[in-house]
Order: structure tokens, then sequence, then C-alpha cells
């Protein structure tokens, strides 16, 4: 626990250490965030929340999911600058506060990864009807720690204070939010996170786990997750990049390369807009796609109940062959954890047993990981007919 030393309620020295004992209990804090809305639909028994059509009946082939374009959208109700937000906001060198959450974070206790880059805002999905679609339009980065953060900040301080929390008394800020599945009312910048199973003939199946570390990343510090996993965002931060990179695909591509082989996060050599036909290693996933030998799914969208941060939940279903020629420098760290490899670097394997021990609450799993895991071993046949 914190130290019971009395602080000044605004003071940097509060904020930073209410932020590193939020990094140290997400999963409890996590738990308790769902439970204060016991109305909303939750993805197969998991915390991750959601509606009804954000969840298809079946895995959705990437390739039959449109993704839409909005030039323009009118700011959102709530953008984590108002009053409801001062509490988590602390008093800066001038005396005033700091005018975001992400201002306040850059200065008191930044990650190693912090930028403000450009990011796909999500407006609306449906994944279950005939259309099966999502809507975007532009959004930042820190548009999504300003509210997202922020809000775990405020749970986290509240819990400090007094265990009993009563939405509307004692959390001004996520009252103002209102219903966590109202993606209208304020910027949600989604990741996609991407369940990746390795399955080989005789039918063994595992999968890996990625351990984010609080130093270096801003979500989901000190949680395991499914991977890779990373912000729905074009390659770069140009406009002629923005509609042109607007691809689940790309940015899962992307997201492999980083979190598997450790690769830099400079594509400048495709050019401006990005040929991505120039990238070796995105040829040799296309080629193991549309060979049968990778099929890649969409199977729903949910929001964490905690930060009201969206995940895109897919699922990378591999030959092993394929995997293990692709992934043969598989690392261990990378910038933004641990991988979990398991036995002969090929994953944990891929059983009721494992999913178990992810799912319920025995270890600190991030709500989008429990609900892909549980929501991928519902689907297992569907998604494991073999391809190769």
């Amino acid at each position: 626990m914190p130290s019971s030393r009395p602080i000044p309620a605004y003071s940097s020295e509060r904020w930073r250490t209410v932020r590193r004992w939020l990094n140290e209990h997400r999963h409890e804090l996590g738990t308790l965030a769902a439970d204060l809305y016991p109305q909303a639909r939750r993805v197969v028994g998991t915390n991750l929340l959601c509606r009804d059509e954000w969840i298809p009946d079946e895995p959705l082939d990437l390739q039959h999911l449109t993704l839409n374009w909005t030039g323009y959208v009118p700011p959102p109700a709530v953008d984590g600058t108002g009053p409801a937000s001062e509490r988590v906001r602390p008093l800066c060198a001038g005396g005033a506060h700091y005018s975001t959450y992400a201002e306040a974070l850059e200065a008191i206790d930044p990650p190693s990864l912090f930028e403000n880059r450009l990011c796909y805002r999500i407006l609306s999905a449906d994944l279950s009807g005939p259309r099966r679609f999502i809507d975007f339009t532009r959004g930042r980065y820190f548009d999504g720690v300003n509210i997202g953060e922020a809000l775990a900040h405020e749970f986290a301080a509240t819990r400090l204070d007094d265990p009993e929390i009563h939405l509307h008394e004692r959390l001004p800020l996520r009252s103002s939010v209102g219903d966590p599945c109202n993606l209208a009312r304020r910027s949600v910048m989604p990741a996609i996170t991407t369940l990746t199973l390795r399955h080989d003939r005789s039918g063994r199946v595992s999968f890996l786990l990625h351990w984010r570390d609080p130093a270096k990343v801003t979500h989901a510090g000190g949680l395991y997750q499914v991977m890779p996993s990373g912000m729905f965002q074009p390659i770069d931060s140009t406009l002629e990049t923005e509609q042109s990179d607007l691809d689940i695909w790309r940015c899962m591509v992307r997201e492999f390369s980083e979190e598997f082989l450790g690769s830099s996060e400079d594509y400048s050599g495709l050019g401006t807009p990005p040929d991505y036909g120039r990238w070796p290693f995105f040829r040799q996933l296309n080629e193991a796609r549309y060979s049968g030998g990778l099929s890649v799914f969409c199977v729903g969208l949910g929001v964490d109940p905690l930060t009201m941060v969206a995940d895109i939940l897919t699922v990378a279903v591999f030959d092993s062959e394929i995997f293990d020629t692709i992934f043969e420098h598989l690392v261990a760290f990378n910038a933004e954890g641990r991988v979990i490899s398991g036995p002969e670097a090929i994953g944990v394997p891929f059983t009721n047993e494992a999913i178990l021990k992810f799912t319920d609450k025995a270890e600190p799993m991030q709500p989008a990981g429990a609900a892909l895991l549980k929501l991928a071993w519902q689907h297992r046949r569907r998604l494991l007919a073999w391809r190769g």
C-alpha cells in the first residue's frame, strides 16, 4: 500500500503515488470497475463489455469486414479537460492544473513509449448484421489517454480514499462519460488485439502471451495480453497515408513484426503513401494468407471497464511450419514487455486448462485477452479447420 503520510490533494507527488498503485492493481481494479455496469453485456462471461451487435455468431473472415471513413465529426461531448477531470490533473509549477491527463503523464511519470501519433477513432460498429462494418474518423493517441487513463486513475484514487465507490458521487469523470459502450460520447482509439494460434498437423495448438511492462507502456501495464496487440493507426502521421492505411490487416502485420521480431517502427523505406509490396515480411505473410497456411478472423469488439478502451478482437491461425519459418527469430523481450513463449518457444498449449488459468482471475490478464481466449475456445472447430 502507498504511504499513509498526508499528501496535498492535487500535488504531483500524490498523483505519481496513485499512478504507480494503479499499475500494481490494474487487474483487481478492472474487476471492480466492471461491477459498476451490472446491466452491460459481457463477452463470454469475462469483464470485457460489449453490445449485442459487436459479437458475431461465428468468426468473421477479415476480408468480409468493411471499414468506413468519415472525414469530419464534431468534437465529443467529453474530452477529459473539463471540471470533472480536475482531480486527475494535478497542479503544475504555475499553480494551475495540467490541461490534460496526457500532459501530466508526460511531465510526471512518462512511459518509454509515449507519442501523440495519428490514430483511427472508432465511431460505431455492427459485426453481426448483414453489412458487418466499423466506422472510423481521425483521432490522436493522447485523445484516448486523456479519457482512458484518466478514468483508471480516478477509480484508483477513489479506491485508495474509500473502498465504497458510488458512481455518481465519487467518480465525476466516469459519470460524465456514462455508458462505456457509447462510442460517440468520447474519443475511442481502439487497439487491434490478436490471438495468434500455431496449429500443427498432429493437432497440437499453442498461443503466445505478452507481459506488458508498466515502465514501457501507457495502457495495461503489469497485465498479460495475447499478442500481437497495438493501437489501430496509420503507418505514419501524414494525411496522404491516413485513408489508404485504414486496413486492419496492414496494422496486424506491423504488430507481428514489432512484437514477435522486435523490429523498429520506422517504415520510412516504404515511401509515402506506403508501398507495402516493397516489404518482404508483408509479402511473406500475404503469401501465407492466400495459400491457406494462415487464416485471419474478426471475432468481436469490446470495451475495457476500467479504461473504456476498445479492442477489435482478431484471431490469426498459422500452419506450424509457416509460423516456425516466419518467426524463427522470435524475441524474448520487445519494446513493450516480455514474450511468454512456453516450451520449445512455440507458445502456451491451447487447452481448456490453460485458458481457464488466464481467464478465471488466477493470472492478471487484460479483459480483451481473456475474452479472445474464451471466444477462440468456443469457436475452435471453425478456427482450426485445416487449411494447410
